[in-house]
């Protein structure tokens, strides 16, 4: 026996592989940020502490006192030039500051004024330091972070944002990947099942032929019903050719073609459902852009998914209609088992069937066919576990 492969599952893997990288570099990269941050932070309070202890110094050292030693301490500081500071003296005024920014026309009173203003924000960065004066007096010092470590406080962030940013293209990436993967194999598939209908097909259209030619053994109304089937072998076959190509759209009269399909579709389903075709539409608004052989396919698809949710007995209304903006609709409404809410979300997802049998794609196929080719929506309208369910699908009407 073969095993099976799902290459699925391992683009899955590969999901969850990108996804710990990118949590593992992130977790390092904020450690070792918040780490820098606060070896800075307590470099800068050095610096702070230092002129602190050089103006604690110049002002309680007595005249004949070598102030050399202040100098170089006051010198050692300015070579910082990017740590805002603030000396507030005994008097509570700013007395002297360091790396704040004026205008060129502040006046002096307009300095202070600015400097008590940025003392309030700089409270809420650090605590201030005190400047001892020895006689019971004593001054402020506030400070704030320099322009390096405010914008290393803001990498953590940026990273994050980087990181989300990566993660989600990454996501985008596969899951772009898995959809090309899994339409090149439904395109394959289908072309190839188009390929191997078109022999039989035609060996049938030759015993057609040779019924019809023996009418006194075969009934012409047996023969009729026999070449219809035929020729709905040929549409299938053209609908399998045309998957994975841009379809041609016509203008189409849409109640015509919606009564005449579910015309032939009421004889091959069974008989214990009632199947009606209700217009609603003005005789302006009938005619749509289609490609008749795929939008067919979308209507069969639907009716037949309603027909085995009611177990092959029950009734199945079809409702054509205007909308506003230009839109006709078509509610295919089903008194079948209904759809659960939790699978709600799924009922047109590739796999997905509620049935023993079938591959779970009628339905992904006919979301794809009315959205993708003709611009239109196929959506749950409505349903109710146990009482049934109702399918819409919009299109844009052709203006005249």
């Amino acid at each position: 026996m073969l095993k099976s492969f799902d290459i699925y599952s391992q683009n899955n893997i590969l999901k969850i592989i990108v996804a710990i990288n990118l949590m593992l570099v992130g977790t390092a990269s904020l450690f070792y940020t918040n780490r820098i941050i606060e070896r800075l932070e307590v470099r800068e309070q050095q610096y702070v502490n230092l002129y602190a202890k050089a103006i604690e110094s110049a002002l309680t050292s007595d005249q004949n006192e070598d102030i050399n030693f202040v100098v170089q301490e006051i010198l050692s500081i300015n070579k910082n030039s990017t740590i805002p500071v603030i000396y507030i003296n005994e008097r509570n005024e700013p007395a002297e500051s360091a790396n704040i920014e004026f205008s060129g026309d502040t006046t002096l009173a307009g300095k202070r004024e600015f400097l008590r203003k940025e003392v309030q924000e700089l409270k809420q960065e650090h605590p201030p330091i005190v400047v001892d004066f020895r006689n019971g007096n004593f001054g402020l010092i506030y400070y704030g972070y320099s322009t390096l470590l405010q914008q290393l406080r803001y990498l953590p962030y940026v990273q994050l944002i980087v990181l989300t940013v990566l993660g989600f293209l990454a996501y985008l990436a596969f899951s772009s990947s898995r959809r090309a993967e899994q339409n090149r194999v439904w395109v394959g598939l289908a072309k190839e099942t188009a390929h191997q209908l078109g022999t039989p097909l035609s060996s049938l259209l030759a015993w057609v032929e040779y019924m019809r030619s023996m009418p006194e053994q075969y009934e012409q109304e047996v023969t009729d019903e026999i070449e219809k089937d035929v020729h709905r072998l040929e549409t299938i076959t053209a609908r399998f050719s045309s998957i994975g190509s841009i379809p041609t759209l016509k203008t189409e009269n849409l109640t015509e073609v919606v009564q005449n399909f579910t015309s032939y579709l009421s004889r091959r389903i069974s008989t214990k459902v009632k199947m009606s075709v209700e217009n609603n539409l003005p005789r302006a608004q009938q005619n749509v852009q289609i490609n008749r052989l795929l939008f067919e396919w979308v209507i069969e698809n639907i009716c037949k998914n309603a027909v085995d949710a009611m177990a092959g007995v029950g009734e199945l209304r079809l409702n054509i209609l205007a909308l506003p903006q230009n839109e006709v609709a078509i509610d295919i409404t089903d008194t079948g088992k209904g759809i659960p809410k939790a699978s709600l979300q799924k009922v047109f997802s590739p796999g997905f069937s509620t049935k023993k049998r079938g591959w779970g794609l009628g339905l992904t196929l006919a979301k794809r066919i009315v959205e993708e080719y003709h611009n239109g929506k196929l959506f749950v309208k409505h349903s109710e576990v146990g009482k049934g369910t109702t399918f819409r699908i919009t299109l844009k009407q052709q203006t005249p």
